[in-house]
């Protein structure tokens, strides 16, 4: 009897080791699962980033270029946007195709599009974008504000900053930006096309 109450008292105590060491470990393993999430935000490169346009005359040719923000921040957490801010310059727009003679400059287009048929710049000298959501904001054009989408967003984040790129199509109907002729509107595409490359340091 005394031989098998020691092995009993023995399997005992080898239990209670073992279940020790377990809740040894446990509180190292709960330490490493706790990850909190960081917000961070980037100020907009200006040199670096850049916003690319496009307009399409519907069955003939398109017409494109380049315009520099003047100022803009981001936030991110977890890989998403969540605030930011941009305002782009709408006197810097720059013509990048070749869709030109000289008759049809690519200056002309440039003061056709700053004048009160589009973009009316001498009175709406920015255009704006504030986000609302990941990858939703309100995007100001003409002094015109609607609802808009981003769609195509990549978001990359390293030591150096943040890379990010995304689209976004809107109405310019919406914006007023049109023609005071029904004839020459039929030949446009209502969409213009903008695809964004932010470069952002902290």
């Amino acid at each position: 009897m005394k031989i098998t109450q020691v092995l009993a008292m023995a399997g005992l105590l080898i239990l209670a080791s073992c279940g020790g060491a377990e809740k040894a470990e446990s509180p190292a393993v709960q330490e490493e699962a706790v990850v909190e999430s960081v917000e961070t935000t980037y100020n907009v490169d200006l040199a670096a980033s850049s916003v690319k346009w496009k307009g399409q005359m519907m069955g003939m040719y398109s017409h494109e270029g380049d315009i520099k923000f003047t100022s803009g921040t981001v936030t991110v957490k977890d890989g998403a946007v969540v605030s930011g801010d941009f305002v782009i310059d709408m006197t810097t727009m720059n013509p990048t195709d070749g869709n030109y003679d000289e008759e049809k400059t690519a200056g002309m287009l440039v003061g056709h599009l700053s004048s009160e048929d589009f973009f009316a710049v001498e009175s709406n000298p920015t255009a704006s974008f504030s986000f609302t959501g990941a990858d939703t904001g309100s995007l100001t054009v003409r002094g015109k504000t609607n609802a808009e989408t981003l769609t195509d967003i990549v978001i990359n984040e390293s030591d150096a900053g943040l890379k990010a790129t995304a689209s976004l199509t809107f109405d310019r109907q919406n914006y007023e930006v049109a023609f005071a002729h029904p004839a020459q509107e039929m030949v446009l595409s209502d969409d213009i096309v903008l695809s964004i490359e932010i470069v952002g340091t902290k």
